[in-house]
């Protein structure tokens, strides 16, 4: 461990350019390394202006990337398989013991947060708050045997708002990392600090998501994940260097907020739910699919026309998600993006999440995506992506398009709009002491 002046001088000299490389510069240009080191180098500053600690306290530096949802739309809830990634945007911070018993926030652009330690239940008024995700994410590192104390961050971010690369998962991972460092001796592993996120966005925010967000953010890399015993999920990295596809990866922020869509978000759950159990089951992973099937006509009967084509999107996204690794194992990339197309039309026809009935003027999403169709003229792959309803979608530019791609995109929507982002091999980290 470094105090923070010596944190800062080691960042300023280049010393920390091999860990910065890995999570920030994988285009492998110089011009990355340089804006990564500075960015890691003003988050110290910033801590120890906002801060003032004292010289010898110890501090280290955090990551918390965003993740990528590549395939399983809304599958995680029902004890399916997904395939996700963390990517090169992430919440940054500096943090340190600040010996005593609250955890102190300062998030770049935001008031300050305290969350005092001896106080840990969940509070209806923090609902949907960053408090919120603090507050439950010590709870779940305590209900573990740690015992808790407290720290000082100054956290920045990178990961859009909003945008379906699930800035709160970041932030959960970013406070779990560093929770484990102070409390847990690094004691936790990742499947750990994933978990303790969705109990704080469950329990604490009020969002019932699944896994996929937290461990896609969480284990690192472009994974496979298989839900179906959501208590030790099983997980497989892909194996597949997507910079060797000759395509970019392209999230594309539609300038639509999901911010206020947790009830939308939520039917999916509930709708699922409720054809599963008709079967006399929670999840429909647990509902052989050919039984399913042959209940169309009854269960369109009792839980309504919408619930049943969202099942149908569940068992076929599902399948998907495994043919999608399977593809990427075996370098058929013309096949993947034919799945992620495949899934695409599932989410929007079936599963209906690219925009919301409660504002059926607000349509983004499906616009953005009829607009990109017209630009990749039958190539690579576009989908909604993440939640949906708004926010972002997700686009394989073939990479002699990609110039065109983003000129049409930001024309729509707005400049800065259209993000090429890298899928980065390391998930939530210690990035530096």
């Amino acid at each position: 461990m470094s105090t923070p002046a010596q944190l800062l001088s080691a960042l300023t000299e280049g010393r920390h350019d091999q860990a910065l490389a890995g999570l920030y510069a994988l285009d492998g240009t110089q011009a990355s390394l340089d804006k990564a080191r500075d960015r890691a180098a003003r988050v110290v500053r910033s801590f120890l202006q906002t801060f003032e600690p004292a010289p010898d306290v110890q501090a280290a530096l955090f990551s918390g990337p965003g993740r990528t949802e590549i395939g399983g739309n809304h599958t995680d809830h029902q004890h399916g398989h997904v395939l996700c990634g963390s990517v090169d945007l992430d919440m940054l911070a500096c943090a340190a013991p600040n010996g005593g018993s609250a955890i102190r926030v300062q998030s770049e652009g935001y008031p300050p947060l305290v969350v005092h330690l001896d106080s840990l239940e969940p509070r209806k008024e923090e609902e949907n708050t960053s408090a919120a995700l603090v507050r439950g994410v010590a709870a779940g590192v305590g209900a573990l045997g740690y015992p808790l104390a407290g720290f000082d961050a100054y956290v920045t971010s990178s990961v859009l708002s909003g945008s379906g690369l699930s800035s709160s998962a970041a932030y959960e991972v970013l406070m779990g990392n560093i929770l484990n460092h102070f409390c847990c001796r690094d004691g936790l592993d990742a499947v750990q600090i994933a978990k303790t996120g969705q109990y704080a966005e469950n329990v604490y925010f009020g969002k019932p998501c699944g896994l996929m967000d937290q461990m896609g953010s969480s284990v690192g890399g472009a994974v496979a994940i298989d839900f179906a015993d959501p208590a030790a999920p099983a997980i497989e990295r892909a194996g597949y260097d997507f910079s060797r596809s000759g395509h970019a990866l392209c999230i594309v922020d539609t300038c639509s907020s999901h911010g206020d869509l947790t009830g939308d978000y939520a039917d999916i759950t509930l709708e699922m739910g409720a054809v599963a159990a008709c079967f006399g089951q929670r999840f429909l992973r647990d509902v052989p699919e050919a039984d399913f099937r042959a209940q169309l006509p009854d269960l369109r009967r009792r839980c309504g026309d919408r619930a049943v084509l969202r099942a149908m999107h569940y068992y076929d996204d599902d399948r998907r998600a495994v043919q999608e690794a399977q593809a990427l194992k075996e370098g058929d990339f013309g096949r993947f993006l034919a799945l992620v197309n495949a899934s695409g039309l599932s989410s929007a026809l079936h599963l209906q999440n690219t925009w919301s009935a409660a504002d059926p003027r607000q349509q983004a999403i499906p616009v953005a995506l009829a607009v990109g169709r017209e630009l990749l003229d039958g190539a690579g792959a576009i989908r909604v992506h993440g939640g949906g309803f708004a926010g972002t979608i997700q686009a394989f530019v073939p990479e002699r398009r990609l110039d065109a791609f983003r000129t049409g995109m930001e024309q729509l929507l707005g400049p800065g709009t259209c993000h090429v982002l890298h899928i980065r091999p390391q998930g939530g980290c210690l990035v530096a002491r």
